[in-house]
């Protein structure tokens, strides 16, 4: 198993709180994922500026994306693989802002996030959440 995955199951439980990033205290999506790289490289790439809840989606931004790219390594064409972080678009023509890692990529494939009104779980990969993923990532070492 992955050192990503072992880390990521490690925060399931922790309550849902928008902007947060303390394993079994609270976090969002982006908080498990910034929990997971502090795991890796001791601290944050940057300090983390507030957001809201839409990420600027009203104005068609594609804040989380851009984040992504910049501090991770997107491999969207390559094949899946546990411990990839997956970006989800969560309507069409909307805003990515939605964060998960791949937990299992075998016949019934994975994945754990925070998500609203549940806290950290791990949640099947089903069609229609697959459907929504806009892009992978991977995190890079030594970043």
């Amino acid at each position: 198993m992955s050192v990503i995955v072992s880390e990521a199951r490690r925060w399931i439980g922790t309550p849902y709180v928008h902007q947060a990033s303390v394993r079994g205290a609270g976090c969002d999506c982006l908080g498990l994922i910034r929990g997971i790289w502090r795991h890796l490289h001791g601290s944050e790439p940057q300090d983390m500026p507030r957001y809201t809840a839409d990420w600027d989606e009203p104005q068609g931004k594609e804040v989380l994306w851009v984040a992504a790219r910049q501090h991770l390594q997107d491999v969207s064409g390559t094949p899946i693989q546990a411990g990839q972080v997956l970006l989800f678009r969560m309507r069409d023509g909307a805003g990515a802002k939605h964060l998960g890692v791949i937990s299992d990529n075998g016949s019934a494939s994975r994945f754990i996030h925070a998500y609203t009104r549940h806290g950290v779980v791990e949640s099947p990969l089903s069609g229609p959440w697959a459907r929504r993923i806009a892009a992978r990532f991977e995190f890079q070492e030594g970043k």
